[in-house]
């Protein structure tokens, strides 16, 4: 079995070599361990995705379960993991240097945490107060023996405050403040992504997987983009198939989804030790 410290220093090189790599978002343990034997050298949780595949909308879950949840997709694998800690449950960056700890402590090889506020009247912090929170959780990481990997993210976009200069700003806040790689999710335009690489001296992080965003692996990689995730997209693709599948059968009476259906011998086989 591949140690924490081993998983650690095999994430961070992810970051170091040539190109681009993804790092898929799998939802529980079965899709943790089919993208493990796909080939993929790292995964990253997906707080939506765990939230749906429970029966709750996104932010819903408490810190206590995420990580729990965390821990065990960590241990599915000999893969790095990297957790997605929403906003590090809690405001103040003491709260936030603790669930850093915790994480630490799940087996993980790295987190992000973002500057969202869980507030629907103010739902970014200040841009001051962010980059404390950051620097909080990059201090628990100073005396670690092993490498674990934090991602600062800039959430302007997700919250529909498409102001590439603030974000610019804040990735760089919190690259100061000891991030280790730096995401802003729902950049869409080529342009935009590549000023913020071009702004920032440390790895960015990529959101792929949203309707209509066709750029690629390489178009991505050309730019200097160094980790592309999907977030939910995965889980969400699944549940679209679920869900056409059982309107068909309510509306129509028929069964032509399972066509589209791996095969039950197939899917077996992926799961065998």
């Amino acid at each position: 079995m591949t140690t924490q410290a081993e998983k650690g220093s095999a994430f961070r090189a992810l970051h170091d070599r040539h190109g681009a790599f993804v790092i898929p978002n799998p939802w529980d343990v079965g899709t943790a361990r089919l993208l493990a034997g796909l080939g993929f050298e790292a995964l990253a949780t997906t707080s939506a995705g765990y939230a749906f595949s429970v029966g709750q909308r996104d932010t819903t879950i408490g810190g206590e379960e995420m990580l729990a949840h965390a821990a065990t997709i960590a241990a599915a694998t000999d893969l790095p993991v990297s957790a997605d800690l929403e906003n590090g449950y809690g405001d103040e960056p003491e709260e936030v240097a603790e669930t850093v700890r915790l994480a630490v402590g799940a087996g993980l090889a790295g987190c992000s945490v973002e500057d969202a506020t869980g507030q629907s009247d103010k739902p970014i912090y200040e841009m001051t107060y962010a980059a404390e929170r950051i620097r909080a959780a990059a201090e628990v990481l100073r005396g670690l023996p092993f490498t674990f990997t934090l991602t600062g993210r800039a959430e302007n976009y997700l919250f529909g405050r498409a102001d590439l200069k603030d974000t610019i700003k804040r990735l760089q806040a919190y690259q100061e403040a000891g991030a280790n790689v730096l995401y802003a999710p729902c950049l869409v335009k080529k342009e935009d992504i590549a000023a913020v690489v071009s702004s920032l001296d440390r790895p960015v992080n990529v959101l792929m997987g949203m309707q209509g965003v066709r750029l690629s692996l390489a178009d991505l990689s050309a730019i200097g983009v160094k980790r592309i995730s999907v977030g939910s997209a995965l889980c969400r693709a699944a549940l679209g198939a679920f869900l056409r599948g059982a309107r068909e059968m309510r509306d129509k009476g028929t069964f032509n989804f399972a066509d589209e259906a791996v095969s039950f011998q197939d899917i077996t086989e992926m799961f065998e030790e």
